[in-house]
């Protein structure tokens, strides 16, 4: 597939989409009798914060998971964040590389299963170390509530680089992968991780957040692009600031200094208009960040390594394609 990027940048981007009117809403959170109390993190997991996170409100969210998803595909769906955690994710050959993956859910929840720990399961067999970040979600009552999942996200990236040497990767070979709202929220650290967004706590503060490289699989990425999920409404609450608004459409944040991209989605998506890959891929392009892009005819949305629709054929490849170009990235 061709594209021509003037055509990318301009109002006319020539492709026919669904329109966020029309699209499909997250699903309701509902009990489940199967879902289990915590999810199955491995025993070598860490908290981001010591004591209360930041903002913390005089009552911690209830934490509890539902199982969720279409029929055939029912997966873990985690809510109620009080306590953020990196779960960490050794391969058996490890050989230096390291990559956080972020799941999505619109900032509403988190997809921890299809978008996190099932990633886990993809890339360390490649000999990557892979750690899942279970982000605090915007709405549960935290204060300046726009830069909580930034928040953990920056701590995150800082205590994995604090402790390389005990993780046995290198640092600099330290990248993420986020999905939908995971995808917007790594978009924000590609672009704004240096953004002070909570008080330094300890000498891992020192450290940059920037990832060595970024994945974006259908990601949100502006406001004003349409996502059914209600992602920057969950984000940004009611009524928000045009500046913070501003300082979280990441298309409009790329500078030469963003790290390469690689961006993955469907043309079906019916949860995240398609546009929001384009306009990322035009930005990147507009600044001369490497950046490669593949847009998928069928796939629809939520298609995690291990979970894709039977006529997404294609889209089932975007595994194999985001190692190859990790390896390309890394040398």
């Amino acid at each position: 597939m061709t594209i021509d990027r003037r055509g990318l940048i301009g109002a006319g981007i020539g492709l026919t989409l669904a329109s966020a009117a029309g699209a499909q809403q997250w699903p309701a959170p509902s009990a489940a009798a199967t879902a289990p109390d915590r999810p199955n993190w491995p025993p070598e997991h860490f908290p981001l914060w010591p004591g209360r996170p930041p903002g913390a409100p005089a009552d911690l969210p209830q934490h509890h998971n539902t199982m969720n998803g279409p029929a055939g595909h029912r997966q873990l769906w985690l809510y109620g964040v009080r306590e953020p955690i990196v779960a960490v994710y050794r391969p058996k050959n490890p050989d230096g590389r390291a990559l956080m993956a972020i799941p999505g859910g619109g900032y509403g929840f988190l997809s921890v299963q299809n978008e996190g720990i099932e990633v886990a399961d993809t890339f360390t067999p490649e000999g990557i170390t892979v750690f899942v970040l279970a982000y605090r979600l915007p709405g549960e009552g935290w204060a300046n509530r726009w830069d909580v999942p930034l928040q953990d996200a920056e701590r995150a990236m800082r205590l994995i680089r604090a402790n390389a040497g005990k993780y046995g990767i290198n640092p600099d070979k330290l990248g993420i992968i986020g999905f939908s709202a995971g995808g917007h929220l790594a978009a924000s650290l590609a672009t704004s991780s240096g953004d002070k967004v909570y008080e330094p706590v300890d000498a891992a503060d020192k450290l940059s957040a920037k990832p060595r490289f970024a994945g974006l699989l259908y990601p949100v990425i502006n406001s004003v692009l349409g996502s059914s999920g209600g992602t920057y409404k969950n984000l940004l609450g009611p009524n928000p600031d045009p500046a913070i608004t501003a300082r979280y459409d990441t298309d409009k944040r790329v500078t030469p200094e963003t790290p390469p991209l690689f961006i993955a989605q469907a043309l079906d998506d019916q949860t995240v208009d398609p546009r929001n890959s384009l306009a990322m891929l035009a930005a990147a392009r507009a600044a001369n960040v490497p950046v490669e892009a593949h847009l998928f005819e069928k796939g629809g949305h939520g298609f995690g390594p291990k979970r894709m629709a039977p006529d997404a054929r294609t889209a089932k490849l975007w595994p194999e394609l985001f190692s190859a170009w990790m390896r390309m990235q890394l040398g």
